[in-house]
């Protein structure tokens, strides 16, 4: 093979090997868990046993007295600033005087082994005052965000339908816990090897809290085993700094399970009233909608999820007259933050709930009615904002209309919901087929200054050519690293191309999520390259840099600026770039037991441009597939502000079994502003395919089903002749 056909194979828009493949599918891979220093300690955290109550007095004598136990820490022992936040500092390091939530942290253990530090951990004495917890957000009192959106002035029609919706607490449930490893170093600083999202937002957030100049905090990042929006905050990352500070020796943390579910932030629990008036023949006429988020003890991310639930709040859809309101509030459950999808996730399943009812009040079909409303290139959103690049909507849905539905259920068991259980042999199985639709905005948005840099730098090594890429833009499964390469090769006709691991001793890469790595930091990896191509001199790679040395390059990308909503209005350009994707659900439900088995799922996507074919397809699976679990078996159960089901074996997630076949189509139109064309493609198939089974189910049962995940009892203990209509019990 030539060495131009090598390039073309592993270059832009074909589906290079990711160069972590073959280690993670042989378990060679070394994720943050796996970090190891010779002379480390271990650390381990003691958490609030209660939602809400006062801290009267902390006895660590108890586990200092234990052998082999290094330090024992509390909130006056922080060397700096008491309080971190993403957008607000209102989360204390150590809880001071109260705890706000189940799992909040109060000390800190070092110890030789880590069964000792979780031993002296649970030894300390704390004497809690306890106080009555705010649990449901329609007490809250204290407001997060408030964001209404506010266009038109006709709200009757001649169809009106209403209805309220509620979205559980799911957990992003990635596989390799919260980790780390701290080393302090000989300039007095420390230097954090991280599982995380944000190396640089982490660093401005530890070096306040550690007294330290930012400069003196370097992060590296560590094998990422998933995030999906849980590792944008901090976990453990300050507090295994504090002890490798006050130890003057390397620290590791690793959360088990049952600690990660109260150690990160979670998707926030929603409810929303909306209401939706139309024509005859099914043109929106207004949406109403109010859209209530339970942000948990703590700021996190709430602003920004407030405001994609409110400007997304009404769907792609047309619609001359809103009025939405989204609020987020404080309570005494845990923090809730980034999750893929990111406020956009909720209203979508409220407001396709709706379409499907206002489809069925018109005498429409669900596809005919989103059809009829749906956007294009040169609408506006509910917020006023012009999509100014294609959005071939309609187009899409009947293309997702034309796929061959499957077969119908065979008899075999494993076929049939409950599998090869035996829980059926078919008798009260019913086929439900239904259709979701999702608008995601990609990048950060109001006016964020969203920004990425990357250095390249080319050179000779045994004579040819070598490329290297350094940027601090998280690899957290998501491919970014094959993205990175795939783009120094195509723009600098290089084969060999490594990209460095990621850290902060380089600029701002800003955060793996919003789907903006490829945009942003794809954007930045580019414009370094062509920096550097300009150097060639238009002379080939190897013939440059024996006449030159080696070239290296910096630049930053910036997207095109947004602007924050309107406070009173919300109208505003608030958003970089918007995708659609649309799904097709086909469910059988058994209807006496409740079970439900995803027979199909077809997706239609808009991608802009494909960077790497395989790896889209995986995403597109994988968004679905978090889509599937929020429907219909994902909840964190809460009662009093306590998590009843903290494990894998309560907390259900969909495995290989749940997962059904997937048939999809891929469109490639670009976006001019875009680099190379592309949009985000990692979101949006969460957000349409959680409607679209939900409404699957419904078609199968005749239920409303008001609230994700749908459960056996929502189904089952109604056409036993308990429960309400509506699918709750």
């Amino acid at each position: 093979m030539t060495e131009t056909a090598r390039q073309a194979r592993q270059g832009v828009g074909e589906s290079a090997r990711r160069p972590d493949a073959v280690l993670k599918v042989t378990g060679e891979f070394a994720y943050a868990s796996d970090l190891w220093l010779e002379g480390m300690v271990w650390g381990a955290t003691l958490r609030s046993p209660h939602a809400s109550a006062w801290i009267r007095s902390v006895d660590v004598g108890p586990a200092l007295a234990i052998p082999g136990v290094r330090a024992v820490l509390t909130h006056e022992d922080v060397p700096g600033e008491k309080f971190y936040g993403l957008d607000v500092k209102d989360q204390p390091v150590l809880a001071i005087d109260q705890v706000r939530y189940e799992g909040e942290p109060v000390a800190l253990v070092a110890a030789d082994h880590p069964e000792t530090a979780r031993r002296a951990a649970s030894a300390i004495v704390v004497e809690y005052e306890l106080r009555p917890a705010v649990t449901d957000p329609r007490e809250a009192l204290d407001f997060v965000r408030y964001q209404p959106v506010r266009k038109g002035d006709t709200f009757e029609a001649e169809v009106v339908v209403t209805g309220e919706y509620e979205v559980g607490m799911q957990d992003q449930a990635f596989l390799g816990p919260e980790s780390g490893l701290a080393v302090p170093a000989e300039d007095g600083g420390v230097d954090l090897y991280i599982a995380t999202q944000w190396l640089h937002v982490d660093r401005d957030q530890l070096a306040p809290c550690l007294g330290l100049p930012p400069g003196k905090v370097r992060l590296t990042l560590s094998g990422v085993g998933g995030a999906f929006g849980a590792r944008e905050d901090l976990s453990m990352q300050v507090h295994a700094c504090m002890l490798a500070l006050r130890l003057d020796r390397p620290v590791k943390i690793v959360y088990g399970r049952e600690e990660s579910f109260f150690g990160h932030v979670h998707r926030h629990p929603a409810r929303m009233r909306y209401e939706h008036g139309a024509t005859r023949d099914g043109r929106l006429v207004y949406v109403k909608a109010d859209i209530l988020l339970d942000g948990g003890a703590y700021c996190s991310s709430s602003p920004a999820v407030v405001g994609n639930a409110a400007s997304l709040g009404a769907g792609p859809y047309e619609v001359p007259n809103v009025r939405v309101d989204a609020t987020g509030v404080y309570t005494n459950n845990p923090p809730c933050g980034a999750m893929r999808g990111f406020g956009a996730v909720q209203a979508c399943y409220a407001y396709e709930s709706q379409m499907d009812r206002l489809a069925e009040a018109c005498g429409l079909s669900p596809v005919e009615i989103r059809v009829r409303n749906a956007v294009s290139q040169g609408s506006s959103l509910i917020t006023g904002q012009v999509i100014d690049s294609p959005a071939p909507l309609a187009g899409m849905l009947r293309d997702l209309e034309r796929f061959p539905l499957p077969a119908p259920a065979e008899r075999d068991l494993r076929a049939l919901p409950g599998g090869v259980s035996q829980t059926t042999h078919g008798e009260s199985v019913r086929r439900g087929v239904g259709y979701g639709v999702g608008i995601k905005n990609i990048c950060f948005s109001e006016g964020f200054d969203d920004y990425s840099t990357a250095r390249v730098r080319a050179e000779l090594v045994g004579g040819e050519p070598h490329v290297t890429v350094h940027t601090a833009a998280a690899e957290v499964g998501q491919g970014l690293v094959t993205i990175q390469a795939q783009i120094a090769r195509t723009e600098l006709g290089v084969e060999n191309v490594t990209v460095a691991t990621a850290d902060t001793s380089v600029g701002s890469a800003g955060s793996s999520s919003a789907s903006r790595q490829s945009y942003v930091t794809g954007g930045a990896v580019k414009a370094a390259c062509e920096a550097v191509r300009e150097r060639f001199g238009g002379l080939p790679a190897r013939e440059a840099l024996e006449k030159s040395g080696p070239i290296e390059e910096t630049r930053e990308y910036r997207h095109r600026p947004t602007y924050p909503m309107d406070p009173a209005t919300g109208q505003g350009d608030s958003h970089t770039q918007l995708a659609l994707c649309v799904h097709r659900a086909v469910v059988d439900v058994d209807v006496e037991l409740g079970l439900v088995k995803v027979v199909e799922l077809a997706a239609v996507q808009d991608v802009g441009r494909i960077l790497n074919p395989q790896a889209l397809e995986g995403q597109i699976h994988g968004g679905s597939a978090q889509g599937l679990g929020l429907a219909l078996m994902e909840e964190i159960q809460m009662r009093d502000g306590k998590v009843l089901n903290p494990s894998f074996t309560d907390y259900l997630i969909p495995t290989i079994l749940d997962m059904p076949p997937m048939t999809m189509k891929i469109l490639e139109n670009p976006d001019p502003a875009a680099p190379y064309g592309l949009r985000g493609a990692g979101e949006p198939p969460t957000l349409s395919s959680t409607p679209a089974i939900a409404a699957a189910v419904r078609a199968a049962t005749g239920l409303r089903l008001t609230r994700v995940p749908i459960r056996p009892e929502d189904i089952a203990l109604v056409h036993n002749g308990e429960g309400s209509h509506d699918g709750r019990t």
